[in-house]
């Protein structure tokens, strides 16, 4: 992480990076999400992003992804995070609408960084960086020895 940085480490998580490490255990998105919720990064979120990573993650299509992976990736993720009530609307253009919401919420939880697999529906002029969670995990620390067991229901 840059020394000349001086936000607060939280971050927003795109739902495409929750899926990414629901699909690939060991692979980068999930060793990140893996070391946000070992080192207690808090990952901003409000009533919006929640019902999305909920309702996104349960879907029929995921079925052959067992039920409890899935649920305790979203409470690893809720657990760390830190859920914002007052957020304000942005107003700049985005080239998908749906991603709205993640730039509301790190404007108004002044995140380090918002990390999305999907760089281009981004401006460059948001006021945080854009990352792929491949540049947050090196960015964040070292990938921890091994994932997070999602099997367990503990």
């Amino acid at each position: 992480m840059p020394e000349a940085e001086h936000r607060p480490v939280r971050v927003v998580l795109d739902t495409n990076v929750l899926v990414s490490a629901m699909l690939g255990p060991g692979r980068v998105p999930d060793l990140l999400v893996a070391l946000l919720v070992a080192q207690r990064i808090p990952i901003l979120y409000d009533a919006r992003i929640r019902a999305e990573y909920a309702d996104v993650i349960m879907r029929p299509k995921f079925r052959a992804i067992p039920a409890a992976r899935r649920e305790r990736l979203l409470a690893d993720v809720l657990e760390v995070g830190l859920e914002l009530s007052n957020v304000g609307r942005y107003d700049g253009p985005l080239a998908d609408e749906d991603d709205r919401m993640f730039v509301e919420v790190a404007r108004a939880g002044a995140a380090y960084a918002l990390i999305t697999g999907n760089l281009r529906d981004y401006p460059p002029s948001l006021g945080f960086p854009v990352l792929p969670p491949a540049t947050a995990l090196a960015e964040l620390g070292p990938p921890c020895a091994a994932t997070i067991d999602r099997t367990s229901s503990s």
